[in-house]
């Protein structure tokens, strides 16, 4: 028997694993600072700000501020505010509401992003079998409201539940948000899941250290993916290999 027919449930990663980012950052900030009148800022000091900025927004206030009941447009203000400063750009009030405002748009739309072209149909492959989907994210709302439905991935249809870490609380690598996982799709044993994405450190084992089995996509044939080989993990491509690897009747759940 395939190790499809010992799941109940299949949770993904999305960030790198159903959708990626199109272009860079800086595409995206410059267009921004051009709309408002501005010269477009360099793009490796503002990739490298907003590395700092965001870390650091992350540390202080983790998962887009959900303890402390900070507005996600504010808390984001705070960070892109930060990521032109530690890049060495500094604007007045009003020229950083029009720069702000662009950026908040834009990466509140589906126009950074591009889905995989394998992601839709693994999850209504999954969907049709019976499997339950859930998608795992460290992700604010706007990724279930907005984000994920216009690029086509739909809730009802391509996955059954999501959890976001901006509305749970929790973020990845924390265990707890994969223990919401499996309450969510009905209190399956985490024997019965499995999870999939594209990092050992917040995806593999995480999951694994609760109970459930995992692998890992390697999509841009990065150079981790020879220590995630050697420290155990499975490791394929993309969610076509991994439809063929579920359905073969040749390995065991024991092979994850």
């Amino acid at each position: 028997m395939s190790i499809l027919t010992k799941l109940r449930c299949i949770t993904l990663d999305v960030t790198g694993t159903l959708i990626a980012y199109k272009g860079e950052l800086g595409d995206y900030y410059c267009m921004a600072a051009k709309a408002a009148g501005q010269q477009c800022p360099d793009y490796k000091r503002v990739h490298e700000g907003f590395k700092l900025a965001y870390t650091e927004m992350a540390k202080k206030h983790p998962c887009f501020g959900f303890a402390e009941k900070i507005p996600n447009i504010l808390w984001w203000k705070t960070c892109v505010r930060n990521s032109f400063v530690q890049a060495g750009y500094e604007y007045d009030d009003e020229t950083f509401e029009k720069i702000f405002r662009r950026i908040y748009a834009t990466f509140g739309s589906s126009a950074p992003y591009s889905i995989f072209p394998d992601a839709i149909p693994f999850l209504r492959w999954l969907r049709e079998r019976g499997v339950t989907v859930g998608l795992v994210s460290n992700a604010e709302y706007r990724y279930q409201d907005v984000i994920l439905p216009a690029l086509g991935l739909n809730q009802g249809s391509e996955w059954d539940f999501g959890i976001f870490s901006g509305l749970e609380g929790v973020e990845k690598p924390d265990p707890r948000i994969y223990e919401i996982a499996l309450t969510k799709a009905g209190n399956v044993a985490p024997e019965e899941v499995l999870h999939i994405g594209d990092s050992l450190r917040k995806d593999y084992l995480p999951a694994r250290s609760v109970g459930m089995h995992a692998l890992l996509l390697d999509r841009f044939k990065t150079a981790d993916a020879v220590d995630w080989k050697k420290s155990g993990a499975t490791v394929l491509p993309d969610l076509i290999a991994t439809k063929e690897w579920l359905t073969s009747e040749n390995l065991k759940c024991s092979d994850l």
